[in-house]
């Protein structure tokens, strides 16, 4: 299989939920036109941000099959699902269902319950799930920050080249720049790594990144895209102060309760996602008007996706 690097920003969708918690599938096509509109390249979903790990088999089916529907016509841009990692006799049902849906790839990250023991254990997981979608480019998606597996992705790599056809890359969501650039180099450049740490992604152009995959490019993107303009044309020092802005606003994730508050990002937007389901903590009302008010203090409406 020849490996398409994929270039520009990829979202990582939140999946929206109604008033009720129940998937809303007829959000999407919305969501869509939003990201297309702000020159998003592609869509990452069910991941971290997309709560896959809280969405039941039948509710990453439908979601996954709404994204399908609404991007299919539109060629450049690129549908990854993810499979999962935890249970893999469900992540190849779901990857033999995501072929047959035609999405662009499909991810899995690895077991973070009962681990793999080092690399080759890895790479056997990505052999076994891989050869269940044949036809489908097959990313590893590392972010040891929640599995707690922590191999050198250049491990990885060595074990399945030559022997995972479709395997095309890493989605690297860690800040192992020595080991990002290893695997970038490796074969001459062969594999598609896609960069995953949005607050850090100026440091990963420097090393010859080209395509990335990140939560804030759902509200943001506007910012990201500047910055990689910046730092093409030259405009080092603008890149950099659009990164520290990039920061700013990921800071207040923090500040606020984590990785929900990017679905209250989307409320600005006019996007409303719904909540996080349990066990992921949301902000009640008076959190978020303070919310709202350090948003503004950093100028979001000169940054905002449109």
């Amino acid at each position: 299989m020849k490996i398409e690097h994929i270039t520009g920003l990829v979202s990582a969708p939140f999946t929206p939920f109604d008033s009720e918690n129940n998937v809303d599938l007829e959000l999407i096509p919305s969501y869509y036109e939003s990201l297309v509109r702000n020159n998003v390249s592609g869509a990452f979903i069910c991941g971290s941000t997309g709560e896959g790990v809280s969405l039941t088999y039948e509710e990453k089916v439908a979601v996954m099959k709404k994204w399908r529907q609404v991007s299919r016509e539109n060629k450049s841009f690129k549908l990854i699902m993810f499979l999962g990692g935890t249970n893999i006799k469900e992540c190849k049902e779901l990857a033999m269902e995501a072929e047959s849906i035609g999405v662009d790839a499909v991810s899995l990250t690895a077991p973070f319950y009962f681990k793999p023991r080092n690399a080759q254990y890895l790479a056997e997981i990505c052999r076994e799930v891989a050869a269940a979608c044949p036809n489908t480019p097959f990313y590893y998606y590392h972010i040891p920050v929640l599995t707690g597996v922590n191999f050198p992705m250049i491990d990885l790599l060595r074990e399945v080249d030559a022997s995972c056809p479709n395997f095309a890359g890493i989605k690297y969501t860690h800040e192992d720049f020595m080991d990002f650039l290893s695997c970038l180099n490796f074969k001459n450049g062969k594999y598609d790594m896609l960069w995953g740490r949005d607050e850090n992604m100026l440091s990963a152009l420097v090393l010859g990144s080209k395509g990335a995959v990140g939560s804030t490019y759902n509200y943001i993107a506007p910012l990201y895209n500047d910055l990689i303009a910046a730092y093409e044309s030259g405009n080092v020092q603008k890149a950099r102060d659009l990164q520290q802005r990039s920061i700013d606003f990921i800071t207040l994730l923090g500040k606020y309760g984590g990785i929900s508050t990017g679905k209250f990002y989307m409320k600005l937007l006019g996007l409303d996602c719904g909540s996080f389901r349990l066990p992921v903590h949301n902000m009640n009302l008076e959190e978020f008007e303070l919310f709202s008010a350090d948003v503004k203090e950093l100028g979001f409406d000169t940054f905002r996706s449109r």
